[in-house]
């Protein structure tokens, strides 16, 4: 029991590149054409595994991509954002535990980081509970607040709860606008597959305005 406390994030982490590495090898081999029909083959076929594993690692993409699939039925959109918010779940307890038994591995790995954690300190001190919410959305702070949670004496029974609801908020404010206009998202990516020239660098230049402001509102 100890062994696996003390060594839970590198056994987490084995687990997650296994999966993606299967991941991978079934998108190498799908039957189809072109590495994004190859995607959205793999989505139609393991799409609430895949959702499943990408919520681990919290990437919008892929709850947008099952808010696509919900609006053109190859997806149950309460199952989507259940599975996804139970992805973003476990996400974040994995942190909470490497913060909670992996002590010194967190104090080595992160030594660079070591104004974000005390930021996160700060944070929870000064909110409590309400920033297990507002967490998922603080660009650069995602996976450090949970493990600077789990270096506390924060109870484990409440993070979790919180952040099963934190979870699934996250996916429905994901997923249900993606689902709802899912037409009009539909129709702007066959113009941008059309145009690409010109959607390639909009799309660089918006996704960087996006990153520097969140850069700029973290450390406000």
């Amino acid at each position: 029991m100890n062994f696996l406390k003390r060594h839970s994030g590198k056994i987490a982490t084995i687990v997650v590149v296994l999966f993606f590495s299967y991941l991978a090898y079934n998108l190498y081999y799908a039957p189809a054409e072109g590495v994004t029909n190859k995607f959205i083959y793999l989505m139609k076929e393991y799409g609430y595994i895949i959702l499943f594993a990408w919520s681990i690692l919290e990437g919008e993409m892929g709850l947008i991509m099952a808010g696509l699939l919900c609006h053109t039925g190859d997806m149950w959109l309460p199952i989507a954002i259940f599975v996804a918010g139970l992805g973003g779940f476990v996400g974040d307890q994995i942190y909470f535990y490497i913060g909670r038994y992996n002590k010194s591995y967190v104090y080595h790995k992160f030594k660079g980081q070591r104004r974000k954690f005390a930021l996160a300190h700060l944070l929870l001190k000064k909110y409590g509970w309400p920033i297990i919410f507002a967490q998922r959305y603080m660009y650069g702070m995602r996976t450090i607040i949970p493990i600077s949670i789990g270096l506390t004496r924060y109870d484990a029974k409440m993070f979790a709860f919180i952040n099963l609801l934190s979870a699934w908020m996250w996916a429905s404010i994901t997923i249900i606008p993606v689902w709802y206009f899912g037409e009009e998202i539909l129709e702007v990516l066959e113009v941008v597959k059309q145009y690409w020239y010109f959607a390639i660098p909009i799309a660089l230049l918006f996704g960087g305005s996006i990153i520097y402001y969140f850069q700029k509102a973290t450390k406000k």
